[in-house]
């Protein structure tokens, strides 16, 4: 009984003050990346205050649950081998496509150089090789627990509840098949503007947004508005934007648009729910105040999907300079005791 009260006496603050800011930051900004990291924490600590129950078998629980987080991060690479095959099998052998294999390549390989090093085999080799697979170690943990928490967001993102009570709706283009016909990937974010707009008490106008490429006979945006009046949406609530190339400009585009317009302004941005992290750092920049919702994904290509945007997010300067950081203090005392302190 005793070994409970000190431990609600002595976790119980931090878990509570930690739930406190998650979900009042949660609340105030609902779509910032920093939610799912202050997630992360509150679970990790919450398993901490729950194992103290135990009394003297927490420390298995514990164990239990770290052998079952470390069966999550060993499953990781072999389904982004297997991801990565069935996608150059069913979309053919692109630089795109070998993202999600060579990822996990790379990370089956630090996660090997990480069991070498906690199992103490390290010992039995060369003093200079022991301090490299420990830093390989720290380095392809850190960068997984990036990529693990960009998926906690985008399925953050994804399920978090919307009012719907938007005056527009933008919707980004992605190219076009056989350059008229929309996409699944495009129509699954045309479809989920439909249902926001279905959903809106006060109909919003949405806003197809999306150039002309080379290979195209028509603008994205147009193939979307043919696709919208298809669907039952009347023209005069479709202001196609038709202009853009890059996601920027999309942002950009229809911002002016709406600016352009009277009234209220509340705006949702409609894309893939891997992409719309970017359209709000972008939205950020062209000073749109909006809600961004995600639209489904094939799970088949969800995770080389996932993984390249992951790294157009990885090389923004904003993402980069704060990831950078994080590294630093994450494997900089590690980096420090094994080659500084030796």
């Amino acid at each position: 009984m005793q070994a409970i009260i000190d431990n609600i006496q002595s976790v119980g603050p931090m878990l509570a003050g930690i739930w406190a800011i998650t979900i009042a930051c949660t609340i105030i900004w609902p779509q910032h990346y920093r939610n799912s990291f202050l997630l992360m924490l509150s679970l990790i600590v919450t398993m901490v205050f729950a194992a103290g129950f135990f009394s003297d078998d927490s420390g298995y629980l514990l164990l239990f649950c770290f052998l079952l987080i470390m069966l999550g991060l060993f499953l990781v690479p072999i389904l982004l081998v297997i991801n990565g095959i069935l996608v150059i099998r069913r979309e053919g052998l692109a630089l795109a496509h070998v993202l999600s294999l060579a990822l996990g390549i790379f990370v089956g390989v630090g996660e090997a150089a990480s069991i070498v090093y906690v199992l103490g085999w390290s010992q039995y080799a060369n003093d200079a090789i022991s301090p490299w697979l420990m830093f390989v170690a720290f380095s392809v943990l850190y960068f997984s627990l990036l990529v693990l928490n960009f998926v906690l967001y985008t399925i953050f993102i994804q399920v978090m509840p919307h009012r719907m009570n938007f005056d527009y709706v933008i919707i980004h283009g992605c190219g076009l098949l056989g350059g008229t016909r929309l996409t699944k990937l495009l129509s699954n974010r045309v479809d989920k503007a439909i249902q926001i707009y279905e959903r809106c008490a006060r109909k919003p106008y949405i806003i197809p947004s999306g150039g002309q490429g080379p290979d195209e006979a028509v603008s994205e945006a147009q193939a979307m508005t043919t696709y919208l009046v298809e669907h039952g949406i009347p023209r005069d609530h479709i202001l196609p934007e038709d202009q853009s190339t890059t996601t920027y400009e999309n942002l950009a585009n229809s911002k002016a648009i709406i600016d352009a317009r009277p009234g209220s302004k509340k705006t949702a941005l409609v894309s893939s729910n891997y992409h719309v992290y970017r359209c709000l750092l972008f939205a950020r920049e062209v000073g749109l105040r909006c809600t961004g919702i995600g639209a489904d994904v094939a799970p088949y290509y969800w995770p080389t999907a996932l993984i390249r945007e992951f790294i157009a997010v990885f090389l923004t300067r904003h993402f980069l300079v704060r990831a950078l950081i994080g590294y630093l203090l994450f494997v900089g005392p590690v980096i420090y005791v094994l080659f500084f302190t030796a």
